[in-house]
């Protein structure tokens, strides 16, 4: 949706590597914002965006009007399955505003392979779907997400904090780590995401959810599993941070 960090270029990165030419699109879609969240201030910044993609040789930056993605407004795709749960309860209607936008610029674009970053993990897991539910011969790769030297998790709403609360922000990685080390040590799922919860309270968040999840289908577990990932969603000062790992990337204390 813009706003492009280095994260946005290592994806644009991969893609040069694997591919002959590669189209970024960048577009701040309407329809996966709820009434009362960040559309109208969300970050945009066409000329740096611009700029990085050259950078990075990218070939194509597709910027379409909202007249050129929405022509009209009566077909959208509702999406369920993975789209359940965390984010799809939060955020009403947010899947299918990801689903729908993401349909058409597979269909505008033509592409045969798409890129995206893990740190939406629920949005890769309903990508998964769509593409898989209604037969787009497209090859997904999803990369690991990009952090700063603190952990920080790179987003283009980390606009919205300031160095000090940047800082504070690091503490949500630390935070998972400890309670994947937790559950990797014997202390049972729900009791880890719960000390884990409890510690961001601590540390002046307000925690959304803290769970062990199957990375696919983003139903909950409650034992480790070799492709579990613990996902993390909390408010610090009003800005909403999502983050997540897999428990098989836990670091050692």
């Amino acid at each position: 949706m813009g706003a492009l960090h280095k994260g946005h270029a290592e994806l644009v990165q991969r893609a040069v590597a694997d591919c002959p030419t590669v189209v970024v699109s960048i577009y701040v879609n309407p329809t996966q914002f709820g009434p009362n969240e960040d559309f109208a201030s969300y970050p945009r910044s066409k000329d740096d965006d611009l700029a990085l993609l050259d950078a990075v040789r990218a070939s194509i930056a597709f910027l379409p009007s909202d007249s050129e993605m929405y022509p009209g407004h009566e077909t959208k795709i509702c999406v369920e399955g993975a789209a359940r749960g965390f984010e799809g309860d939060l955020r009403p209607g947010h899947f299918d505003g990801v689903a729908t936008v993401v349909a058409k610029l597979f269909l505008m674009t033509g592409c045969d392979i798409a890129y995206f970053g893990l740190k939406d993990l629920q949005q890769c897991a309903v990508v998964r779907q769509i593409a898989r539910d209604l037969c787009f011969d497209v090859s997904l790769r999803f990369v690991e997400t990009v952090r700063e030297e603190t952990g920080l998790a790179l987003s283009s709403r980390n606009q919205y904090l300031s160095s000090e609360q940047r800082l504070l922000a690091a503490s949500l990685y630390r935070v998972l780590n400890e309670t994947g080390r937790a559950v990797l040590f014997g202390t049972s799922v729900l009791e880890a995401c719960e000390i884990g919860k409890a510690n961001l309270r601590g540390l002046g968040f307000e925690p959304e959810y803290l769970d062990l999840v199957n990375p696919e289908t983003m139903l909950k577990l409650d034992q480790p599993h070799r492709d579990a990932r613990l996902v993390v969603a909390a408010r610090l000062s009003g800005v909403r941070l999502i983050d997540n790992m897999a428990l098989n990337s836990v670091k050692s204390a």
